[in-house]
């Protein structure tokens, strides 16, 4: 490890303080492994909290030092040198074979680099996968997101893909692994639900699910980056509109009429959420990462590191919460078994290490749903209005990318990384932007047909005249997280696309303009946005909706919209994406996406209490790729309205030549 720059010891001399250069160098690693946002270096706090300008310039000098060494994560497809060193490594461990999830601790969509694991050794760049090695093959299972992306950026000579749900990877363990074969796993990276699934799958194969006390891919990986340290700061009462003390003690409730004494929280928008707090461990989601233990009092025990908890947070948390390390949790676990409580855990999210401690030290587990989730998901009047206003704000920045992009395009020069820029720009000129929701989606042409394309120099393309360009993205503002997707036409589309375009579109208003009885899953609905689609022998891989948080995950549970079954049922305050797309592969791809809200839907004479969605995004949907002729008059009516409402709240927050342009983009049909 090597010391602190001199200049930053220095210059803390100077101010008083007498830093322990060791120490403040490994801050710093832990700082530099942390994603930097776009809302400025709050990290500094960490270091020394009254920080002047000159203390400032140095530690983030410092700073990018650190985050340019090279942690091996750009390599892609990654060497072959790295299966291998891993597969000796295996044999040396009496294994043989070992699954590489996607994934950290606590299973979000997002995860640190030092534990993209998947993405060293294969080098897929998706948010969700799985990777298994054995001694002679080895596979890497997507979903139909990925089925392009993954022929890009991975050598399918060592990895052959294998896309789920129609290949599983129970089913290739179970054709795969030896007899008496040992396959390995990190007990923190499977969830309780995997493991069963996995351990039956290795029993159909007449071998072993074999936990290990280390990750054999940290022993080969060499440059493997530190944990992440971004501040935990607070998240105010005028934009969480409930106290943590108030959510803690409701959500305590809940855990006592399920039978238990304890909650074990492991998902880290949850502990965000209850807690009221915010961080910025991992990209594009502001929570820091950690665990936390709920008792039935409302006391929590929060697992996480002190040195990214600043003495104002601890203030903020107050009395009834603890800070321990997380190096803790394992005895705290066994604590819990000598005093007899019972612990509740979801097997769906929770790492079997946690099961397994709590089983062995003879807690009672009760298995259950997070507490946490479903509150969560349903957003009180403060948060709803807080995120409409975000919407607003969003919608401004993004018609004005709109405008900007219609008249630009025209010159067929553009490109997709400088178009993205352009919008990202537009969203920090609002003066409230904390952070991209998620990176850009910027497809033009064949790119759009990616599901989950992510620009590069290699890769973009120039957005021809005769093209559909795609673009998804989205903002964290502290009042709201949102997301959009807008296809674009540069020049005249063909019937073809025009067809296709209105297909979807149909799909989208169907879906905005659903009412539906209270009780009705995601699941039920998802047909409406496919229907016009499936007329012409159509259809799209991904789900229809996500949930998404307030001022957290773009991604949220653990309601969605999809063919896959889901049995939440949609509750007023719930947000959720309405997004049906069409790819047609090496040509284009179409996604209309808004934000929709669950509300109580005022039907006169109904028989029961019915709902429906409120639209939150603000968007010119493209005219110029629709076909009138193919819409109904219910429909039409829709998107007039919809076009009214969108240009009536965005054009006294834009300038000029929006405003001009606005008036065509939203003009009746």
């Amino acid at each position: 490890m090597t010391s602190a720059p001199d200049d930053v010891l220095q210059l803390l001399r100077q101010r008083g303080r007498n830093p322990d250069a060791s120490a403040l160098d490994s801050l710093m690693r832990g700082v530099a492994a942390a994603p930097e946002g776009l809302a400025g270096p709050e990290w500094v706090e960490l270091v020394d909290p009254s920080a002047d300008a000159d203390l400032t310039r140095a530690l983030k000098a410092w700073r990018e030092e650190l985050a340019r060494a090279d942690d091996g994560l750009g390599a892609s497809p990654a060497p072959l040198s790295r299966l291998t060193a891993l597969r000796a490594e295996l044999r040396q461990r009496g294994l043989d074979g070992f699954v590489v999830p996607r994934a950290d601790e606590h299973q979000g969509e997002y995860v640190p680099r030092r534990s993209q694991r998947l993405a060293w050794l294969t080098g897929f760049r998706g948010s969700a996968g799985l990777a298994i090695a054995l001694d002679d093959r080895a596979a890497i299972f997507i979903d139909g997101r990925y089925t392009l992306a993954v022929r890009a950026q991975v050598d399918t000579d060592a990895f052959v893909p294998h896309q789920i749900p129609e290949e599983s990877p129970e089913t290739w363990i179970a054709e795969n692994l030896p007899r008496g074969g040992k396959l390995g796993f990190d007990p923190w990276l499977v969830t309780v639900d995997g493991h069963d699934r996995f351990a039956r799958a290795c029993q159909r194969a007449g071998g072993d699910f074999v936990p290990v006390d280390s990750n054999p891919v940290d022993a080969v990986w060499r440059d493997r980056p530190p944990a992440p340290l971004a501040p935990v700061l607070p998240h105010p009462d005028e934009f969480a509109g409930e106290s943590s003390a108030a959510k803690r003690a409701r959500i305590a409730v809940t855990v006592k009429a399920k039978g238990a004494d304890v909650a074990l929280i492991t998902q880290p928008d949850s502990i965000a959420w209850l807690l009221n707090v915010r961080g910025g461990d991992v990209p594009r989601t502001p929570f820091p990462l950690g665990f936390a233990m709920l008792h039935s009092d409302g006391h929590v025990d929060l697992y996480m590191d002190r040195r990214k908890v600043p003495d104002r947070t601890l203030s903020w948390l107050g009395n009834a919460v603890t800070l321990a390390p997380t190096d803790e949790l394992g005895a705290a676990l066994d604590m819990l078994g000598k005093v007899n409580k019972k612990v509740l855990i979801e097997t769906a999210t929770a790492p079997i290490w946690a099961a397994n401690r709590l089983q062995g030290a003879g807690v009672t587990v009760v298995r259950d749903a997070d507490p946490v989730a479903l509150p969560k998901a349903c957003k009180n009047a403060v948060e709803m209005e807080g995120i409409r206003n975000a919407h607003r704000r969003d919608g401004a920045a993004v018609s004005r990318f709109l405008g900007w992009l219609g008249r630009e395009s025209k010159g067929g020069s553009l490109r997709e990384i400088e178009v993205s820029d352009r919008l990202q720009a537009l969203r920090q000129e609002t003066g409230k932007l904390r952070d991209l929701s998620f990176d850009t989606i910027s497809g033009a042409g064949p790119n759009g047909a990616i599901v989950h394309y992510h620009a590069s120099e290699a890769t973009e393309r120039t957005l021809e005249p005769g093209s559909l360009y795609l673009v998804d993205s989205g903002g964290q503002y502290r009042d709201g997280t949102t997301d959009v997707t807008r296809t674009v036409a540069v020049g005249s589309p063909t019937p073809e696309m025009r067809d296709r375009f209105t297909r979807v579109l149909k799909g989208h208003i169907a879906l905005a303009m659903a009412r539906f009885p209270a009780g009705t899953t995601g699941s039920q609905l998802d047909a409406l946005a496919r229907y016009a689609l499936w007329q012409a022998g159509l259809d799209y891989d991904h789900g229809t909706g996500h949930g998404v948080g307030a001022y957290l995950s773009v991604h949220e549970g653990p309601h969605r919209i999809s063919k896959m079954p889901n049995n939440v049922a949609l509750q007023p305050g719930m947000i959720v994406s309405n997004e049906p797309g069409y790819y047609k592969t090496d040509a284009y791809g179409i996604r209309i996406e808004n934000l929709v809200a669950v509300r109580e839907a005022k039907i006169e004479g109904a028989d029961r209490r019915y709902l429906e969605f409120e639209t939150l995004t603000l968007a010119p949907i493209d005219l110029a790729c629709v076909e009138p002729g193919l819409l109904t008059e219910a429909e039409r009516q829709w998107l007039n309205d919809y076009h009214r409402r969108v240009r009536e709240t965005v054009a006294p927050q834009v300038d000029e030549a929006t405003k001009a342009w606005l008036v065509e983009a939203t003009r009746a049909i």
